[in-house]
């Protein structure tokens, strides 16, 4: 059976020591955050996913999700065993507006300790957070372009789970190419819309979870200019709010099937048929993908905590594994004379895939609380200098985040199978469902190539490349400062280096995708990955900087430092070293990609 136990340890050594979340404390929308208040909801939230979640993550994707028709003439989707319980026991907690606004029922707290619960909601139950994670995105749109009187009828349900929401976007015959969506709304009289069409892929489109779901859905006006530009956002719920609040009459939006999937079984994923179902519009018209992002990038970076979270629980069980496995004895010698066989940890092959797992889990962990706040920073900051800073970083890391934690997350659930051996391609051993749940987000929310081209195609020449800037000059900044370091200097050195490198890659994209756009996509995947090595490798030195600083005044846990010390070392010298090939892929030019004819394939 399978293990997890949330890691508030490394979560607080981010948080406190490397971040110093404190401070945010000194914005006037967090004057109520203490470190004392995160490690109480962090306690309660460790609980919560381990005692409550965790224990239906198996279950539920044996038993997966049921569709099946009503004698209201809809269909209905029965969602696992004892996850109604569950979701209402999360829901009493208040976890579902744990960043929202106070003023709608929400905590208030600061996203990037939101951004922790959803690596430890993602950890043990990957479809269970589906749900609360669509709601909030729905949250996120409404709250930023509603209308007053629609936030006061939908945010506070919402919130407080009640109702949940979802994200309406891909049709059957479109997906990233949102231009060529066919859904249409036709003016009603009363100021609403008749809103026809068929959405697939809809996560928690039906479900019984809440009383009411709702539909935040992309849809074209009959005016509408043709592509991108003629797109409206409108929220179709399912049931009809009746004045006092309460769920009215049913609505024309139907569940058409539930998707039989690879992983994340326990999410309902739908097909989803509105048929001139009644909506209202959310923002300007013909302004709705604007809206949309909305969604979409909080969606990115809560799909970048999936791939970390899978990422985490399957390190823990690979390493459990490795600790109580016994197979040969250590090609040094035994180890342990009292068994029979040596515990395949002490085999070197064994402790690189512990490694590479531990080395990204405990990086990332950092690179992602950090743009949390920047987040926080974003939203909240009093200075309009600062938020546009902070909003520059977000928008640069988003697609590099989604798609290098996406990777790794498949990665190493991978590597936790291989560490099991036959064992870990049994169902029994509930290992093997990591690599199908997590499988999935290196596709939806944008596919990890899709990522690479928004890097390299939109945020790399934003503004004269003042994105970039906003991660080029604090990392040449850290360099500066401390290459003088003796303790820190081969780690700085390692990091210059590719930092370097990564700069020259920069250049030459720039350079050359202007020439010709398939030079620039054609080295995007590449760019991506070398890029979140750099991330990883400057978070990584902040790590050790604070680590060696807590062992030179002899504070807390002497071995947990050291670890880290220990853990960043094998980064530097053993993972780090990809970015160097992606450089020489950089460079190869387009031509290997692009220089096959159609019939050569």
């Amino acid at each position: 059976m399978p293990q997890y136990t949330a890691p508030l340890d490394n979560i607080r050594f981010i948080l406190n020591d490397v971040l110093n979340a404190g401070q945010l404390s000194e914005l006037p929308a967090f004057s109520e955050f203490s470190g004392d208040l995160a490690e109480q909801i962090l306690e309660e939230g460790g609980k919560i996913c381990e005692e409550v979640l965790f224990p239906l993550n198996q279950s539920g994707d044996q038993e997966g999700c049921k569709l099946s028709g009503g004698t209201d003439n809809f269909n209905h989707v029965k969602t696992p065993s004892g996850f109604i319980e569950a979701y209402q026991t999360f829901r009493e907690g208040g976890w579902c507006g744990i960043a929202c606004d106070p003023e709608y029922g929400g905590m208030g707290m600061p996203q990037v300790l939101n951004t922790a619960m959803k690596e430890l909601i993602c950890s043990s139950n990957m479809s269970f957070g589906m749900y609360p994670g669509l709601s909030y995105g729905a949250y996120e749109a409404l709250h930023r372009f509603g209308t007053d009187e629609l936030k006061k009828t939908y945010l506070p349900k919402i919130v407080d789970g009640t109702w949940s929401g979802t994200m309406c976007l891909t049709e059957p015959h479109c997906g990233t190419d949102l231009g060529l969506i066919k859904t249409k709304a036709v003016p009603n009289k009363d100021g609403s819309y008749a809103i026809t069409g068929t959405k697939i892929f809809i996560s928690a489109g039906e479900h019984d979870l809440t009383e009411n779901i709702v539909h935040l859905v992309l849809a074209k006006l009959p005016d509408a200019p043709e592509g991108v530009k003629g797109i409206s956002l409108f929220i179709v719920p399912k049931f009809i709010p009746k004045d006092d609040g309460t769920p009215g009459v049913r609505n024309a939006v139907n569940c058409g099937s539930i998707e039989h999937k690879m992983g994340i079984k326990a999410s309902s994923t739908c097909v989803m048929n509105f048929d001139d179902a009644q909506g209202w519009l959310v923002g300007e018209a013909h302004k709705g993908l604007r809206a949309m992002f909305a969604m979409m990038n909080d969606a990115r970076l809560g799909v970048a905590m999936q791939g970390l979270g899978i990422a985490e629980v399957a390190r823990q069980n690979g390493l459990q594994y490795a600790k109580e496995r016994l197979q040969m004895r250590s090609i040094t010698g035994t180890k342990e004379p009292d068994k029979p066989a040596d515990p395949i940890i002490v085999h070197p092959d064994v402790r690189r895939m512990l490694l590479i797992s531990k080395s990204f889990t405990e990086g990332a962990r950092g690179l992602a609380y950090w743009i949390g706040m920047e987040l926080d920073i974003a939203h909240h900051h009093p200075d309009p200098v600062k938020r546009q800073e902070s909003e520059d970083l977000v928008a640069l890391m988003t697609p590099i985040l989604k798609a290098y934690f996406t990777d790794m997350g498949t990665e190493i659930a991978n590597l936790t199978v291989q560490i099991y051996g036959g064992h870990g391609y049994i169902a029994e051993h509930g290992v093997e469902q990591y690599v199908r749940d997590g499988r999935i987000a290196q596709i939806y929310e944008g596919a990890n190539g899709i990522q690479a081209l928004d890097l390299v195609g939109r945020k790399m020449g934003q503004s004269y490349g003042r994105l970039l800037r906003r991660f080029f000059h604090p990392v040449q900044q850290f360099i500066e400062t401390h290459q003088a370091n003796e303790n820190m200097q081969q780690f700085i050195f390692a990091l210059a280096k590719a930092f370097a490198k990564l700069q020259q890659s920069t250049a030459m994209i720039a350079q050359k995708g202007l020439k010709n756009p398939d030079e620039a996509g054609a080295a995007s995947s590449d760019y991506l990955r070398q890029f979140a090595l750099v991330a990883m490798a400057f978070m990584w030195c902040r790590i050790i900087l604070v680590a060696q600083q807590k062992l030179k005044a002899d504070e807390g846990d002497k071995s947990f430092y050291e670890s880290k010390i220990k853990t960043a070392k094998f980064f530097m010298e053993r993972v780090l070293p990809e970015a160097d090939a992606k450089f020489k892929m950089v460079l190869a030019g387009g031509d290997t990609l692009m220089g096959m004819s159609e019939d050569e394939f």
